[in-house]
């Protein structure tokens, strides 16, 4: 059954889905806004401020106590300051960096640290941690039910994209390594369905990146060196023409880590193996 935008459904105890309306090539079907309590006292990820979407988290969640973020990309956090104007909640989240990409508008009162606990109603949620995608990113775990709320760290059927230079792959890499260590029963992404077997979508999501790595290791020990765009070919013969700009971003990702693990060097535009 297809997720309908500005409809709440009921995906666990206490926990209620509400899809923006901003379903794209980056966004997939739109971004999953996520519900807290019975009755819900807690948004998560509220979206982007599209008045539509304002309105239904408001008739789902009228009194709002809290409004949670994983990161400041402008298709998660941007509701937040409409919801507070509102609602008077309290925002809890990471400040946005200066990349040009953030959510500028966005306000933190309480910036959490890594493993802090939140009480929402009678449930708790757990800050982990997760740089990568974004410097600031933070996943958040629902105790009791082990759901994994992943924003973008974790995406159903893609893999998100590292937005250097405030992306950071081995940060992201490590980042997911730690996620297993909380055992999560499930994972609810920001963006797409819900999944089960949480260490065997994590595992594949590390294999993949190593393979890509890999390959992007082999492109460069193939040349005498080579710019960016004349790697992503190559690299990326498996990915949509119309994907590639998203693509040379997290190439870059790579190559700044193999750099770092001295397997690669920068001179310039170009790149060579080390």
């Amino acid at each position: 059954m297809s997720i309908v935008p500005g409809r709440a459904e009921s995906i666990a105890p206490g926990v209620h889905r509400v899809l923006a309306p901003n379903a794209s090539m980056m966004t997939g079907p739109g971004t999953n806004t996520w519900l807290l309590g019975d009755p819900p006292v807690a948004v998560l990820d509220p979206g982007p401020a599209v008045p539509a979407h304002i309105e239904a988290i408001l008739t789902a969640a009228p009194h709002l106590e809290a409004i949670f973020v994983t990161h400041t990309h402008r298709d998660h956090s941007p509701a937040a300051q409409a919801l507070k104007a509102i609602t008077g909640a309290r925002v809890i989240g990471r400040a946005p960096p200066r990349d040009g990409l953030q959510d500028q508008t966005f306000v933190a009162d309480v910036e959490p640290v890594r493993d802090e606990l939140f009480a929402v109603g009678a449930l708790q949620l757990r800050a982990i941690e997760t740089p990568g995608h974004a410097s600031n990113h933070v996943c958040w775990l629902l105790e009791g039910e082990r759901l994994l709320f992943s924003g973008d760290h974790i995406l159903e059927g893609v893999t998100p994209v590292i937005l250097v230079p405030d992306g950071d792959m081995s940060a992201y890499l490590a980042a997911l390594a730690r996620l297993k260590d909380y055992a999560p029963r499930a994972i609810a992404p920001g963006h797409g369905r819900v999944m089960g077997e949480p260490p065997k979508v994590i595992d594949a999501l590390i294999a993949h990146r190593l393979a890509r790595e890999h390959k992007v290791h082999a492109a460069l020990a193939a040349r005498e060196r080579a710019t960016l765009d004349e790697l992503l070919v190559p690299v990326y013969a498996d990915v949509p023409a119309d994907r590639h700009r998203f693509a040379r971003m997290t190439l870059e990702a790579h190559l700044i880590k193999l750099a770092r693990d001295g397997r690669a060097a920068r001179e310039g535009e170009h790149w060579r193996a080390a």
